[in-house]
């Protein structure tokens, strides 16, 4: 009896498809080798993250998924065991812990940008600049927590220096993080508050008063790779986007400076 044979079509198109995935990944190395990377961020540098990471993502293929929180928070969150791979603090002292106690490599850290205050309201009329603190034209003044958000720190430091500090300690309002303070102050729960340059940088709305800086010691804010990190490529890889022209043009349009590059590669 004579078998039929069957048509090559199912097969050749078998072969077809596997032959296009795999020029595909030759022609686009960086795709077939996309990873993610956990990172751990500083409330003040929110929004300015989120570019970053959209950026990062378009132009390497890794995605970084990013949580939010004070510094100090973020820090008991490492040290209990959260799996962080990155850590974009709002101080130098965190990272630099982290490196000491074996939670983070420490020839990979480095200030990514420097932070600045500002006196904000939404009433675009109250604020006229150092004056404003010591009037009775509001009730409440926010900060941040200055026991775990360096921002809050600075905003005693220039309450203290301006000589103002005594008499608005009972007016204050602390934010968990300066997410929250910021809030505070859009939401009306407090008329004035100490916030971060970066956070109204984008807008004109309201009054402000950019503290100097030399009220306040310099906000240096510190990244490092994190032990759980180590081996991860897209953790190092947006370290080094972190240095990177592409990033320090988007921290700039939030009011920072731009910090400093990496000591050593993050690969190194």
């Amino acid at each position: 009896m004579r078998r039929t044979r069957r048509p090559l079509t199912h097969s050749i198109s078998i072969f077809s498809t596997a032959a296009v995935l795999t020029a595909a990944a030759i022609l686009y190395p960086g795709s077939a080798r996309a990873g993610e990377v956990k990172v751990a961020v500083a409330a003040n540098f929110t929004q300015a993250a989120k570019d970053i990471a959209a950026l990062f993502e378009r132009e390497t293929g890794h995605k970084a998924v990013l949580s939010f929180g004070s510094t100090g928070q973020i820090y008991t969150q490492i040290a209990k065991g959260a799996p962080f791979e990155v850590f974009l603090a709002a101080d130098r002292a965190r990272p630099r812990k982290a490196g000491a106690d074996g939670l983070g490599i420490e020839q990979t850290r480095f200030t990514y940008a420097t932070g600045k205050i500002v006196l904000y309201s939404r009433n675009p009329d109250l604020i006229e600049g150092p004056s404003t603190l010591k009037k009775s034209g509001f009730s409440k003044i926010a900060i941040a927590n200055p026991v775990t958000a360096p921002y809050g720190a600075a905003a005693i430091e220039a309450m203290e220096k301006l000589g103002a500090y005594a008499a608005l300690k009972d007016k204050i309002v602390q934010g968990n993080n300066i997410a929250q303070t910021h809030q505070f102050v859009q939401s009306g729960n407090a008329e004035v508050g100490f916030v971060a340059l970066s956070q109204v940088a984008p807008h004109q709305d309201g009054s402000r008063w950019p503290v100097p800086q030399n009220l306040y010691t310099p906000i240096a804010q510190d990244a490092i790779l994190l032990t759980a990190g180590k081996d991860n490529p897209a953790a190092r890889a947006f370290l080094r986007f972190l240095g990177g022209p592409a990033a320090n043009k988007v921290k700039e349009a939030f009011g920072y400076g731009v910090g400093e590059p990496p000591k050593t590669r993050p690969d190194a």
